[in-house]
């Protein structure tokens, strides 16, 4: 027995085996991929951790070795904030390997949870990596490999991204025929594959419930059928302007995702702006732009023309109105400068913004007429000849857009106001043109729809404007016109009216006549936008028109063929001399501040 006793002792503990490559001791595993794998070592000499992060597979042959090393040292000459950098490249046992100084970073792989991490949170680490991929592919550099234990984050938030062409795999070198095009295409998979560690993050499990980023991309079309889309239930909720940005990074059309760094950064920079977590972003942007650019370029000869009225006419204030509201951008110019705070402030205090050209024309004075029309930037601005002719025809739709609102108001409504309303809902999408222009190609090619990859299905839909603008600039085109309208001083009804009325909302009947005012500009646009559809389907959605307003605006199919044809409707009062005077106001009804103002 007491043999036996002995045996059940616990003998002395034995060290455990110490794992080495080359001179490094191994820690912990970081991470590993098809492609790479990344260790936590300890380095002889340093008081600090290191990442050794090497390819999985062993580069054959001097020649291959040099190359892999030629690639990484490149890499490694990048100097960028959001890029860690490289200590020391060495080759093991034919292995080669990258060493990075951790300097208490962890990485991204360790600080996630099964939880995920909040939006506002993630927004600025993705931002990060982004920007540092954005100037290595610029600088002719690809990562190969986006996997979350390349990602090293300090407690401050600072992330940079480790492992700069280290999974490169034989291909075209130099300037040779499809070397370019082949580090475009990886540059792009490097997106996708931040993309797809975006949706990990967020949801706190892997796409496909595959880790490693690669695979799942090989899983996604063109390779796969497979389709990653966030969840509609996760531990943090998601934003709706966010969910639209990460689901177009893995969109499972390879035209709908982002082409590149930069876009991608740009609309989380947008989202996280609005949130009201960040610096920059779309409308921060846009106030620099305003300021540089102003709103809108002048319409070729309009303003040169309201000038020239201003300085010979004295007494035709309507007229000059009139030609003023040809003129979108000399029209918003004057709203902006009536409700600026100091001209408020000395004449209409208390009485709340001025929607009408012609007040705007009495309280400024011709002489604020002129200088208004002579402070706009000449057309097209800053615009190529492409953007300007997009921006011009905007405008032509937005013009026809007011004339059928004015057909569509019912009696008693001031012309003026119906169609400045109607051209103010489409504010968003006038700046976008101007502002930013290449977004604003991204934002069509999403909406547009394209033709079915497999014969017998259906087209593959383009996403709504709401989603598209989403994606772009992480910002609602809606939002932005609002920023611009609440820069002018205009206040909280008026940004009100001048958000068009969602496709998904029901129609129900105006309560006051702020509520008819957004109802009526909101039918115009949405008939002018159905007219730019496919030809087949342009009267299907147009009787969705017709169907959507008839009950609250008394408005039948008939009426709304009138009033794309500029047709007055019967209702409207036959005998107004010019199309934009008031007419008489409704015997009974509540009246609005707007329609009190203009019936003055």
């Amino acid at each position: 027995m007491g043999n036996s006793v002995a045996s059940d002792k616990a003998g002395p503990a034995r060290p455990a085996a110490m794992r080495m490559f080359g001179r490094f001791q191994l820690l912990r595993l970081l991470g590993k991929s098809e492609r790479t794998m990344a260790w936590a070592v300890a380095a002889p000499g340093e008081n600090a951790e290191w990442m050794l992060v090497l390819p999985r597979s062993q580069p054959i042959g001097a020649q291959a070795l040099e190359r892999w090393s030629d690639g990484v040292r490149r890499a490694a000459r990048l100097n960028h904030p959001n890029l860690a950098p490289v200590v020391e490249l060495g080759v093991h046992d034919g292995w080669p390997f990258a060493a990075y100084d951790l300097h208490e970073r962890a990485t991204l792989a360790e600080r996630l949870s099964s939880k995920g991490m909040p939006g506002v949170e993630l927004a600025p680490l993705a931002i990060q990596a982004l920007q540092g991929l954005a100037f290595a592919h610029e600088g002719g550099v690809v990562h190969h490999d986006v996997q979350p234990y390349m990602m090293l984050v300090s407690d401050s938030g600072q992330l940079r991204v480790a492992g700069l062409e280290v999974a490169a795999e034989e291909s075209a070198e130099g300037l040779e025929p499809g070397a370019l095009r082949e580090r475009r295409d990886a540059a792009g998979r490097d997106v996708l594959a931040l993309g797809v560690l975006l949706h990990h993050a967020l949801v706190g499990q892997a796409a496909l419930d595959e880790p490693d980023t690669g695979r799942v991309i090989s899983r996604l079309p063109p390779e796969g059928r497979e389709i990653v889309r966030l969840a509609w239930t996760t531990a943090h909720p998601i934003p709706d302007v966010l969910r639209a940005i990460v689901n177009r990074s893995t969109d499972r059309q390879e035209r709908q995702r982002y082409r590149n760094a930069r876009t991608l950064a740009r609309a989380l920079e947008g989202w996280l702006q609005t949130e009201g977590a960040g610096q920059g972003g779309t409308i921060a942007l846009l106030g620099d732009k305003l300021r540089a650019a102003g709103v809108l370029p002048s319409s070729p000869g309009a303003g040169a023309q309201a000038a020239r009225l201003a300085l010979m006419e004295s007494e035709r204030t309507i007229e000059l109105a009139e030609v003023v509201l040809q003129d979108i951008a000399l029209s918003f110019e004057l709203l902006r400068n009536v409700n600026g705070a100091q001209v408020r402030g000395a004449q209409v205090s208390g009485n709340g913004p001025i929607l009408t050209i012609r007040r705007a024309i009495a309280m400024l004075g011709l002489d604020g007429v002129r200088r208004a029309a002579l402070a706009l930037r000449p057309w097209p601005g800053p615009l190529d000849p492409r953007s300007a002719a997009e921006l011009e025809r905007l405008a032509q739709r937005v013009k026809r857009a007011g004339r059928v609102a004015l057909a569509l108001r019912p009696p008693g409504y001031d012309g003026e106001v119906v169609y400045l309303i109607t051209m103010l809902q489409n504010l968003g999408r006038l700046v976008v043109q101007y502002h930013f222009a290449d977004e604003a190609v991204q934002i069509r090619r999403l909406m547009q729809a394209a033709p079915s990859a497999r014969a017998g299905e259906p087209d593959d839909p383009g996403m709504s404007e709401e989603a598209a603008c989403y994606a772009v600039l992480g910002a609602d085109i809606e939002a932005i016109g609002a920023a611009v309208v609440r820069s002018w001083g205009l206040d909280d009804s008026v940004l009100h009216m001048i958000r068009r009325l969602p496709p998904s909302a029901p129609v129900r009947h105006g309560d006051d006549d702020d509520e008819v005012l957004r109802l009526v500009a909101s039918a115009a646009n949405e008939a002018v936008d159905a007219l730019a559809q496919a030809p087949a389907h342009v009267a299907p959605a147009l009787h969705r028109v017709a169907q959507r307003y008839g009950r609250a605006l008394g408005l039948t199919f008939k009426d709304l063929q009138q009033a794309l044809q500029d047709v007055p409707r019967p209702t409207s009062n036959p005998t107004a001399p010019m199309p934009l005077q008031p007419e008489e106001p409704a015997a009974a009804g509540p009246r609005s501040r707007a329609m009190a103002r203009a019936a003055r």
